[in-house]
Formats: C-alpha cells, structure tokens, sequence
C-alpha cells in the first residue's frame, strides 16, 4: 500500500473510532472493562454491614473504636488486542475484507482503552506469532498499531491460535483484558473441533479473555454458480466444486453448522465472552450488546 493511501486509511478510521469512542462507547467500556485490582485510600468509623475483614486494627486501638480501610477500584488497565492476519482473513464478498473490519473493531477498543487511561499492547499472528508490539499509552502509539494492521505482511498464511495464546500468556505476566479478533478457523477438519480450547481456558484463568469472532456472511453458504476453482488461502491448494450439486451444498452446511457450534461450545467451556461480527453488518450493536452483558 502506497504511503499516502495507507495515511489515508489510517486517519479514516481514527477518525470514525474516536467519534465511536467519544460518543457511544465511553463509559459502556468503562463499565464493562473495570480494574480487578484495588488500591487503598482511606479508612474511616466502622459502620453497621461494613466488612469486619477490612477493619483496620492499628487504628482501631489507637482511637479505641472501630475503623475500616476504604479500597478503590485500580482502573488502569492492560489491553491486549491478539489478532488474527492468517491468509483466511484477505476475504470478503460485500463491503469490505475481514481484516479491514478488524482493523475498524480493533482501533475502536484501542481508542475506547486510552481514553481510560489503559494501556494497549498487540500480538499479531498466523501459525506463529508475527510481531509483539508490547504495552503503552497515547495517541502516536494507537495509529502505528492501525498502521500495522492495514500495511503488515505476514511470513506464515495458516492459523495457530494456541500458539498465540501460548506466547501471550507467557509474555503477559500482569492479569490483563485482552480481546481475540479472529475467524477462528482453526479446527480438526474430522470433527470440526476447535484446537485451541485448552488453550484459550488457560489464558483465561490468568487473564480475562473476549472472542470477537469475524465472518462473511458468503462463508455460509456458497451459491449455485456451476464449476469453480476455488483457492485455500491459507494452504494454496486448488480444488474444483460443482457449486450446484446438491451433495455439495448439503455438505458444506453442515460443515459450516458444526463449526460454529463446537466454536459455541468452546468459548462456554473456557467461560470466554464472545460476539460474531459479520462484514457487511455494523459493528456498534454487537460490541454494545458485549459491552452491556459485561456490565451487568
């Protein structure tokens, strides 16, 4: 991408990101994202249904009377955003490529992130881990992650997302918030199970994970258009379908079926939140819907 056009892009979404940020989804993050840990602040007079766990006895003795310690919530957080740019993403039918739609949903949780004072980090991978651009604050460091996403050129094409998970939780020592954006098209093609379960419950309990699942809505279904070629972007491998056989239409539904529910099954297991975001769909309603589940 030519340097002017890639600006282009860039300042187009920070542009629609930090009105999405300032206007809708501000104090929806706030809620949904709280610090885990707490600091303390005060003490003062016991009252009736305070914690006796929190009294405070140094002080207690002193003045011959109950105090308690009063605690804040820590909102200064780590956000990592893992992110998915395997060959399986340079696809889409109708508006635009799911990686253009992950470029959008990423800036806006990095806008939503540093408006809250937190810091934001990126693990981009494939079958292994691209680039690790590590934690920090501010604008600057906000647009050359948008940068990397829209211009990065990965070495590897297929998808490993128990690597990834592996290498952040390994990398990542401090409990954070970190957001998956993926197609999470990476399953034993025998049962269509997903290979990362295990993977993903573990980065789980150390840390609070959120799947952001991203398809096109052509992966759903493949219509009737004779005999095509089609590519594996992942793989390279060339296969002829006839698109209008039956057997075929039948089969690949019940692939795709099985899918996304073991994918389902997956994320309840590993007691991970998660969305689908389809690209020819706006992206606001099911980060709302996510944000709002969260705050309850």
């Amino acid at each position: 991408m030519e340097t002017s056009e890639l600006l282009k892009k860039v300042r187009h979404i920070e542009i629609k990101s930090r009105g999405l940020t300032r206007q809708i989804f501000a104090g929806q993050y706030h809620s949904a994202f709280k610090g885990k840990g707490m600091a303390f602040s005060e003490v003062r007079e016991y009252r009736y249904g305070d914690d006796i766990r929190n009294i405070d006895w140094n002080v207690t003795a002193r003045y011959n009377q109950p105090f308690v310690k009063i605690f804040d919530e820590e909102r200064e957080l780590t956000v990592m955003l893992l992110i998915d740019v395997s060959g399986s993403q340079n696809f889409g039918t109708t508006h635009q490529f799911k990686r253009h739609l992950i470029a959008e949903v990423a800036a806006v949780l990095a806008f939503s992130a540093i408006q809250n004072n937190d810091k934001i980090g990126v693990i981009l991978f494939t079958n292994r881990v691209e680039k690790f651009i590590r934690p920090q604050k501010g604008r600057r460091h906000i647009l050359r992650i948008i940068s990397e996403l829209l211009n990065f050129q990965p070495q590897g094409k297929e998808t490993n997302l128990t690597e990834a998970l592996r290498f952040f939780t390994n990398a990542i020592k401090k409990r954070c918030t970190a957001f998956i954006l993926s197609d999470f098209i990476d399953v034993d093609e025998t049962n269509q199970t997903p290979r990362f379960t295990d993977a993903l419950s573990i980065a789980n309990n150390k840390h609070d994970m959120v799947a952001i699942r991203i398809y096109d809505n052509r992966e759903t279904s493949i219509p009737n258009v004779g005999l095509v070629r089609f590519n594996d972007a992942e793989t390279g491998t060339d296969v002829w379908v006839d698109t209008g056989s039956p057997i075929f239409a039948q089969s690949y539904s019940k692939w795709w079926s099985n899918v996304a529910e073991k994918l389902r099954q997956s994320f309840t297991k590993a007691k991970v939140d998660w969305i689908s975001v389809r690209t020819d769909e706006d992206y606001v309603k099911p980060l709302m819907i996510l944000f709002k589940r969260r705050s309850k």
